[in-house]
């Protein structure tokens, strides 16, 4: 079978999807001649990144100044304004497919090369997802759990990448595609599978020219790149600033051409009235990122989850996606599940969950009772650990603290840099009381997005509440493997259950992507995920 006529059979529920939830797009630009040369400057809005290792890291802060050093084996179009289609990057197109949909072939493309010179085999591309898949001891692979179905990963001769499936599933070809798959090298595997989290060495479009922690990161074209004519650009300049304020005046200015992952109605205004509407190319979607709260559930009283229940009864999501949608990126209201998906509670449906109900007054009532009943006394004092990130999560955070002060709950709130953030939140057993966490992938699957919630020794990689649950597991592995999309549904409506009645993870609300560029910034398009479109290969500046 071919890969396309395939990709057009497991995606469609995706495309449907997309549609579905109302993206909203700026109309396709007019055909231009590209023009080659320039240097790109962008904000990444945070105070620096973990570490430069995509396939333990799950930030935006690694994917923004990274990604342009990297290949991938599949991605996303860049040109793709859904975010959903997908096409070889080292991969040939014509990936050839089984019968049975549990053997996936993949040719590689002639003449990649590493950044040092040494030509890229299948050899690299196996170490790299055996390293994502099969982690060895002491690895993180936050990704792991996106690939259950995956039984081996096996390279016959230097150009062919084979995968063996335990089970077809039409989440593996997405995961593949995740914009933090990237190829390393073997060599530098087998001598130190930690090399990458201080070291850069890819295939991309652009070479690492230099990095200085936690201000900027610089490449420059690779004029060796396997894709004849690209990139466009001479090189680019990736700013860190966590800054709301230093952001938006950066782009007031024209140090900055823009950022790529959001920015509330006000700058926005800010930045039009600044610039004049010409100058600026606002593009706008909604977006595939979430903030949840996780107690520490190996802490008291938290380990209560007539408590974990209680902070999830305070919280006005309605009245607060009314109030910071006018100052943050975040607006609705949802489940674990994107909202707007077929696979997502509709509103009512959400609606008849506990701590989404409209009547707050009764939903804290019993958020105090909940409380009395564990124990709990008025006045009970905590700190909430947060990620010093103006936008949202400061905000947000100052929002989730008068929510539980509003049931008797005393709160501060302790905020870390990005890095130092990382390692409070994924430190075992966790070093917080409760923590600001969040689920932002970088495309619409929630067959694959909601495996972050699996128990802690059953893939889930990036469940930092550290806990285990086995109903979780056993309803995940149903539903990644039902074919039917409204038994699937039905699985998944359970999971969530679940889990907002164990308290493991409280959702908050759902962003929602605003972005102003500057209009000489060409060749780049929004999706419902601030990863995707960072390898910047297409980008160019018309000046």
């Amino acid at each position: 079978m071919k890969p396309r006529h395939h990709l057009r059979i497991c995606l469609s529920a995706m495309f449907i999807a997309l549609l579905a939830v109302g993206l909203a797009f700026i109309p396709p630009e007019a055909a231009q001649a590209q023009k080659r040369g320039g240097k790109l400057v962008y904000i990444v809005p945070a105070s620096g990144l973990p570490s430069t290792d995509a396939h333990k890291e799950t930030t935006y802060a690694v994917i923004h100044p990274v990604a342009p050093f990297y290949s991938l084996l599949l991605r996303i179009d860049p040109t793709d304004k859904k975010g959903a289609r997908i096409e070889g990057d080292v991969a040939e197109n014509d990936w050839s497919i089984s019968s049975d949909k549990k053997t996936y072939t993949f040719k590689l493309k002639k003449g990649i090369r590493f950044h040092n010179g040494d030509p890229m085999t299948a050899r690299d591309v196996v170490a790299t997802y055996n390293k994502i898949i099969f982690p060895a001891e002491g690895v993180l692979s936050a990704r792991k759990g996106f690939f259950l179905m995956v039984d081996s990963v096996e390279a016959p001769d230097d150009s062919t990448v084979v995968f063996k499936l335990k089970f077809g599933s039409p989440a593996f070809l997405p995961a593949l595609a995740m914009p933090y798959n990237f190829i390393y090298q073997a060599d530098q595997l087998a001598k130190d599978m930690h090399w990458y989290e201080k070291n850069i060495l890819g295939s991309g479009p652009f070479k690492n020219a230099k990095f200085t922690p936690g201000s900027n990161m610089k490449g420059e074209r690779n004029d060796d790149y396997f894709k004849p004519g690209l990139p466009y650009l001479d090189g680019f300049e990736a700013i860190f600033s966590k800054k709301q304020a230093v952001q938006v005046a950066a782009i007031r200015s024209g140090r900055a051409m823009g950022l790529f992952r959001g920015l509330p109605p006000i700058a926005v205004k800010d930045i039009v009235r600044s610039l004049g509407k010409d100058n600026v190319n606002i593009q706008e979607s909604t977006w595939n990122c979430a903030l949840f709260v996780t107690p520490n559930s190996h802490r008291k009283p938290f380990d209560d989850a007539r408590v974990r229940r209680a902070l999830s009864l305070a919280i006005d999501r309605w009245g607060g996606s009314r109030y910071l949608s006018r100052i943050a990126i975040v607006k609705t209201v949802g489940g674990l599940v994107f909202p707007g998906h077929p696979l997502a509670m509709t509103t009512e449906e959400l609606k008849k969950i506990e701590g989404f109900g409209t009547d707050v007054k009764a939903n804290r009532a019993k958020a105090r009772q909940l409380l009395r009943e564990a124990g709990v006394k008025e006045g009970f004092k905590f700190t909430f650990h947060n990620r010093a990130v103006e936008m949202p999560y400061k905000i947000v955070g100052t929002w989730l603290i008068d929510q539980w002060r509003q049931i008797g709950l005393e709160v501060d709130q302790w905020t870390q840099p990005t890095a130092q953030f990382y390692k409070t939140l994924r430190s075992n057993p966790p070093g917080y009381d409760v923590s600001m966490d969040f689920n932002c992938q970088s495309i619409v699957n929630p067959t694959l997005d909601v495996s972050k919630f699996l128990s802690w020794d059953a893939g889930g990689g990036s469940n930092n509440g550290k806990y285990i649950d086995r109903e979780i597991d056993r309803l995940y592995g149903l539903q990644l493997r039902e074919t039917d999309p409204v038994k699937q549904k039905a699985i998944l409506v359970d999971f969530q259950k679940h889990i907002f009645k164990q308290g493991w993870y409280i959702p908050t609300l759902w962003w929602h992507r605003i972005l102003p560029l500057n209009a000489k910034l060409k060749g780049w398009n929004i999706t419902p995920s601030h990863y995707l479109n960072m390898q910047l290969e297409v980008v160019w500046l018309d000046q």
